[in-house]
């Protein structure tokens, strides 16, 4: 699984409401909000580990305090991502 993590997913936040898509390619990530200047959206770098990967900066990190991307298993999709804080999970993500 350490791989799966890369590529594009649909995020949904705890609403199920769309809100974004993450891009995850070798150790670096992008974050594209669906609102218009959301100051959210950019880019940043991670660290990858076995089950999915560690932010270690940009906007997701410092405006919303997401930790981790952990690999989970998805009844629909297979695998999903989801972002998680120190406290919570904030969003799920599915396979683009």
């Amino acid at each position: 699984m350490a791989q799966l993590y890369q590529g594009n997913w649909s995020c949904r936040d705890a609403t199920t409401n769309r809100v974004g898509i993450l891009t995850i390619y070798g150790n670096v990530y992008g974050w594209a909000s669906r609102t218009m200047a959301d100051p959210n959206s950019g880019t940043g770098t991670v660290t990858p580990y076995q089950d999915g990967v560690g932010f270690n900066d940009g906007n997701l990190k410092a405006n919303l305090g997401v930790q981790a991307a952990r690999m989970v298993e998805d009844p629909v999709n297979g695998v999903a991502v989801q972002l998680e804080t120190a406290d919570t999970i904030v969003m799920l993500c599915t396979p683009r």
